[in-house]
């Protein structure tokens, strides 16, 4: 990581690269890509590759479809799934137009303005993922089915995990390509796996989301099965969650964190549109450990925010209501406004909910407010939402909008 453009063409002269994948991902948050010949890349350095935005969801039609990648140097990897010869290199990539204004749906380049925006206010922040995915079976056709790779349950181990040594090949491949895993195990479904990674920089952590997806998938298809990161994959089990966990510093060294929390509670409701982007997310909320009402408190995992039993550089908070569906410079940019609302105008924390909301008298329920119950609520509360058309371009709001 950290290279120049000069260091990344005397990289691929002299390291044997015979391909360069230039990566993006639509407004929805699923990756994308190119991959250009090591002559074309001096050329992408400079001018951009060509790319037909009028292909790809929500960005624009034929009329003007013509976008341009331009590469980010300091986000160099090798893929090292791939033989001694013909190595792959992959770069994420910014996207414009031709005339070379940015192109308004890039949505990493709108996580990057967060990140600027909050150091120019004097606050850095930091995030680190816990991303769940099932495994299932591939038919006689090499078509995913809904059938678990296994049985087993919440931190089992082998034989009855079966997902043991595919966990241990991601990260072993996410160390290869310079990410730290922090830990792995066996999630409460059958087949159904989890992954943490240390926190760092927005930017990273939503680039290295994007790797882990790119990783797992790869991983399970040469084991000959299939990796679901959909939010509700089987309708009388456990779904998959997004927790994200935030911390924030300040230039003063004040901690901020409660305003931080305040923030995001009070723009949760107009945020989940983007956390939750699915139908299918909705039947997941509100069951299983899965946030239903606006609440927060100490470790307590019926909550929509938790602080987790942690101190020193590792006291953050975890929001746990998003799914993996979501798109991650969008989700993390939106959680940094938020963010910046509660710290700017002191917002105060509600008091803590210290009880367990999965089997609480309905009247004590009533006390608290519900996360959206489906898309077209959630599509209902971003469309009338200030803060969201502050920061979300109005062609991807339409695009999340659509019936």
């Amino acid at each position: 990581m950290g290279y120049s453009q000069q260091e990344v063409l005397q990289y691929v002269e002299e390291g044997g690269i015979k391909f360069i994948r230039l990566a993006f991902c639509d407004v929805f948050g699923r990756q994308k890509n190119i991959t250009i010949m090591p002559q074309e890349l001096k050329r992408a350095f400079e001018y951009g590759i060509a790319i037909d935005g009028s292909a790809i969801s929500g960005f624009g039609d034929e009329t003007h479809s013509d976008l341009l990648l331009h590469p980010e140097a300091d986000t160099l990897m090798e893929l090292p799934w791939r033989p001694e010869h013909g190595k792959i290199v992959r770069m994420f990539a910014n996207i414009t137009y031709p005339d070379g204004r940015p192109f308004e749906c890039d949505t990493r380049r709108l996580l990057k303005k967060a990140v600027k925006t909050a150091e120019e206010k004097g606050y850095r922040f930091y995030f680190g993922a816990e991303r769940e995915f099932y495994i299932f079976r591939l038919d006689e056709n090499a078509n995913p089915t809904r059938i678990p790779h296994d049985s087993a349950g919440y931190m089992d181990r082998a034989p009855e995990d079966k997902g043991e040594n595919i966990r241990r090949e991601i990260c072993l491949t996410l160390e290869m390509m310079g990410i730290q895993p922090e830990s792995s195990h066996h999630e409460e479904g059958p087949g159904q796996n989890e992954i943490d990674f240390r926190y760092s920089d927005p930017i990273t952590a939503a680039d290295n989301f994007m790797t882990f997806q790119t990783i797992v998938k790869t991983v399970a298809d040469r084991n000959g099965l299939y990796a679901d990161f959909s939010p509700k994959p089987l309708e009388d089990r456990r779904g998959n969650g997004l927790h994200i966990n935030i911390s924030v510093k300040s230039d003063d060294g004040k901690d901020r964190m409660n305003y931080m929390m305040a923030g995001i509670l009070a723009r949760i409701k107009e945020m989940t549109l983007f956390l939750n982007t699915e139908e299918n997310s909705y039947r997941r909320l509100g069951k299983s450990k899965a946030p239903g009402y606006i609440s927060w408190s100490s470790e307590n995992r019926s909550q929509l925010i938790r602080i987790p039993a942690a101190s020193g550089e590792y006291r953050r908070a975890e929001l746990r209501s998003a799914d993996p569906a979501a798109n991650p410079y969008l989700a993390f940019a939106l959680v940094i406004y938020a963010s910046l609302d509660g710290i700017e105008n002191s917002l105060q924390l509600p008091p803590a909910a210290n009880f367990n909301f999965f089997s609480a008298a309905k009247s004590l329920l009533e006390n608290y407010e519900r996360l959206p119950s489906g898309l077209q609520e959630a599509r209902k509360l971003a469309l009338e939402s200030n803060f969201i058309k502050e920061y979300i371009p109005q062609p991807i709001l339409d695009i999340y909008c659509e019936e």
